[in-house]
């Protein structure tokens, strides 16, 4: 195999006519000139120089390398100080997918954190929700996922048991809260507190469908099946039903802190019931500089 040492100390040589000058030239001895031409000889499988009096000349094989080898160095040095910009965050690409109240929340100042410290790194953005996200990451189509899981959905509880996410890295950011919403004018809208069981025979609006379906293993453990009126993805559209009165909700704190919340009052829901908010990568991605920038940079947001 020709390696690229080989290749410069062969333009060297046939640049200065000589293993001397070339050494001289390349900062290393004679010996170790000729030694490393030797081996491109062998990997070539053919003599690339001829000695002539004092000086060396190029066969016509060595003459191709010389050509080519120009143009493989200048390759090479183009790569390796990509590769060094990329290591060094003067350069690189972060993909990111997020569910859309991390978006709103978490994503804009750990974006905002990257273009001021790292300018040269280039971050792109889709949204999707778990598990739809989590499947992007593993069929290659972005770097970094955010996702959230609930303590009931199989992991007993135990914060950081994910069993689903075993193979992936797996960085806490932070744990959010559902809270209630009721229509301002509504019986409870003065409450501070709320247990479920008392919003028992509400009509429900209901967000997306991992939300909706820890919404009915919420209340069933509290006794009743909700009546579903209403269903949506977007959370302003939930917020606005609620502030109509045509039903009561609950949802994520982040979700509320990025909605103008009108006509609706909050209440903190009892028992608690949350939701730890995460980010995902691969193993071998996690060590990718730029990702693990923004993974920091995701982990102080969340602390905010």
């Amino acid at each position: 195999m020709i390696e690229a040492r080989h290749l410069r100390v062969l333009r060297a040589v046939a640049g200065t006519g000589s293993f001397s000058a070339a050494a001289r030239e390349l900062g290393c001895t004679q010996p170790a000139v000729s030694q490393q031409m030797k081996a491109l000889e062998q990997s070539a499988g053919t003599p690339l120089l001829i000695r002539t009096g004092r000086e060396m000349r190029l066969t016509q094989a060595g003459e191709a390398l010389v050509r080519h080898a120009a143009s493989i160095l200048a390759g090479l040095t183009a790569a390796e100080e990509e590769v060094a910009a990329i290591a060094g965050l003067r350069a690189g690409r972060v993909r990111l997918v997020s569910f859309p109240s991390g978006s709103s929340t978490l994503v804009p100042t750990a974006l905002a954190a990257m273009r001021a410290e790292h300018p040269g790194t280039r971050i792109s953005l889709v949204e999707a929700e778990p598990p739809r996200s989590v499947e992007m990451l593993r069929e290659g189509d972005c770097d970094l996922a955010l996702a959230f899981r609930y303590g009931g959905d199989g992991s007993g509880g135990a914060p950081g048991a994910f069993a689903e996410w075993e193979d992936l890295v797996v960085r806490p950011l932070l744990t959010d809260r559902l809270v209630g919403l009721v229509p301002e004018g509504h019986r409870l809208a003065g409450a501070e507190r709320v247990g479920m069981a008392e919003l028992a025979d509400e009509p429900w609006i209901a967000g997306c469908p991992r939300c909706r379906r820890h919404l009915v293993e919420v209340c069933e453990g509290a006794g009743f099946t909700p009546r579903i009126d209403f269903a949506t993805d977007d959370y302003p559209a939930v917020v606005g039903l609620v502030g109509a009165g045509l039903g009561v909700a609950v949802l994520p704190e982040l979700a509320v802190e990025s909605v103008r919340a009108k006509g609706v009052s909050t209440l903190i829901v009892e028992p608690a019931v949350e939701r730890e908010v995460v980010a995902l990568t691969l193993p071998d991605l996690a060590r990718v500089p730029a990702v693990a920038a923004t993974l920091a940079q995701l982990e102080r947001a969340g602390t905010r």
